[in-house]
């Protein structure tokens, strides 16, 4: 199992090639690339429709989730969820990520015990003296 720290993160998403326009990084990955954790083991993405698209024509494997939006296995570490977006996306590094507010949104509305842990994370993040 691989474990992505802030720059292997970083130059796997720039070897997807994906438009930047056309996707954001979310969950575990957005957590790492905003300093909340200093790795994650898979690679979420949100992505548009237009990719999502072009990548089922591409042949990857779509399922459906609950909302009737797609989601695709890209590999074995990176997943991309059609239109999964809270608040805005900013830019880390050359890399589109959902905003820290976005980030809070996207877990409260999980609310599994891990996303709640991850929002009491953020929170303490966010609080930390200034050096």
């Amino acid at each position: 199992m691989n474990m992505f720290d802030k720059q292997s993160l970083i130059q796997r998403l720039k070897e997807l090639s994906f438009p930047e326009k056309e996707y954001w990084v979310v969950a575990g990955g957005a957590m790492v690339l905003h300093g909340f954790r200093p790795q994650t083991h898979d690679i979420d993405l949100g992505c548009s429709t237009l990719l999502a698209d072009k990548l089922e024509k591409q042949g990857y494997f779509v399922s459906h989730c609950d909302d009737g939006t797609r989601k695709i296995v890209y590999s074995e570490e990176v997943e991309l969820f059609e239109n999964w977006l809270e608040g805005t996306v900013e830019i880390i590094s050359g890399v589109p990520v959902v905003s820290v507010d976005g980030l809070i949104q996207m877990k409260k509305k999980l609310g599994r015990e891990k996303d709640l842990a991850d929002i009491a994370l953020i929170n303490k993040g966010e609080n930390r003296p200034a050096l």
